[in-house]
């Protein structure tokens, strides 16, 4: 799964536009490096984001699967 739609859907983030933007600007590090939106997530990986001064640590323990649609 990709890093930004990971964020959205562990819920770290309300948005994936929001997610996105954030990779885009180097504030999403993945075991210290930072990544792009398109990384692919994998179980174990430690994502660390920053927000201003603050700074959130995550570790994947699983990868959730796809929200359907409500008509589906």
């Amino acid at each position: 799964m990709r890093l930004d739609k990971y964020l959205k859907e562990a819920r770290i983030v309300k948005r994936r536009t929001i997610a996105n933007s954030l990779c885009d600007s180097g504030k999403v590090s993945v075991g210290g490096i930072t990544k792009k939106s398109s990384y692919e997530v994998c179980v174990g990986d430690k994502i660390s984001i920053k927000y201003g001064d603050a700074e959130i640590s995550h570790e994947v323990v699983t990868i959730p699967y796809e929200r359907k649609s409500k008509k589906k």
